[in-house]
């Protein structure tokens, strides 16, 4: 089942002791809010269209096919400045992944 948010929605597709996967959908001109995680990495495999993505102060384009892998501690951003929907594969390692290790920067989420 998606939980929607006001960039769009995604849903857990598997979790299990130190991972979890989640498909992210990403609307067009749509962005997840400037963050940082304290206890976990994120890996972001696009599957479809084109994501703006940003680490640290590096912004830079993933395609289909492409991937990133944004370290705990790391502030990020990631961005559909498209008119197609963004989808993601994103891989969370770390050892808590609770939806409330998330420090943000704006409230685009």
């Amino acid at each position: 089942m998606y939980v929607k948010r006001l960039w769009g929605k995604y849903k857990v597709v598997d979790i299990g002791t130190g991972y979890q996967v989640k498909k992210l959908v990403i609307n067009p001109g749509k962005a997840i809010s400037l963050q940082m995680h304290h206890h976990r990495s994120e890996h972001w495999v696009v599957i479809r269209g084109v994501a703006t993505v940003t680490r640290a102060k590096e912004t830079f384009e993933l395609k289909v096919n492409e991937a990133t892998c944004i370290p705990s501690g790391m502030i990020h951003k990631l961005e559909n400045r498209t008119e197609s929907v963004l989808k993601i594969i994103e891989i969370q390692l770390g050892e808590y992944l609770g939806e409330d290790d998330i420090i943000r920067f704006n409230e685009d989420a």
